[in-house]
C-alpha cells in the first residue's frame, strides 16, 4: 500500500495544527488557568482553615489553663474563708464559755452567800426557838 501525499493532506495537516493552536490558546490555557486558580484557592482555604484550627486550639488551651487557675484560686479562697469562719466560731464559743463560766461563778457565789445568810438566820432562829422551848418545858425563864 502506497501513501499518496497530495496537497489535501498538507491542507489537513495545516488545518489540524491551526486548530490545535487555536484550541490551545482559547480553550486549554484558560481551562488550565482556571484549574490552577481553583487549586490555589483550595490550598489557601485549607491553610486558612488549618491556621484557624490552630488558633482555636491555642485559645482553648489558654481558656482551660485560666479555668484551672481560677478554680485553684477559688479553692484557696474557699479554704481561707472556711478557716476564718472556724476561727470566728472558736472565738464565739470561747466567749460564750467564758460568759457561762462567769455567770455560773456568780450564781454559785450568790447561792453560797444566800446559803450562809440562811444558815445564820436559821442558827439565830434555832437559838431563840430552843430558848423558848426550854422556857416552856422548864416553866421558867433562862
Amino acid at each position: 500500500m502506497v501513501i499518496n501525499l497530495d496537497i489535501a493532506f498538507v491542507f489537513q495537516l495545516v488545518n489540524f495544527l491551526v486548530l490545535v493552536l487555536l484550541l490551545n490558546a482559547f480553550l486549554y490555557k484558560p481551562i488550565r488557568k482556571q484549574l490552577a486558580e481553583r487549586a490555589a484557592q483550595i490550598n489557601g482555604a485549607k491553610q486558612k482553615s488549618a491556621e484557624v484550627d490552630r488558633e482555636v486550639q491555642e485559645k482553648l488551651a489558654s481558656y482551660e489553663a485560666r479555668m484551672r487557675e481560677i478554680r485553684a484560686g477559688a479553692a484557696d479562697e474557699r479554704g481561707a474563708l472556711k478557716k476564718e469562719a472556724q476561727q470566728q466560731e472558736a472565738a464565739i464559743l470561747d466567749k460564750a464559755r467564758a460568759e457561762a463560766s462567769a455567770s455560773l461563778a456568780s450564781i454559785k457565789a450568790q447561792v453560797a452567800k444566800e446559803t450562809e445568810e440562811a444558815r445564820r438566820v436559821l442558827t439565830a432562829s434555832a437559838e431563840t426557838l430552843s430558848a423558848e422551848i426550854c422556857e416552856k418545858v422548864l416553866g421558867r425563864s433562862l
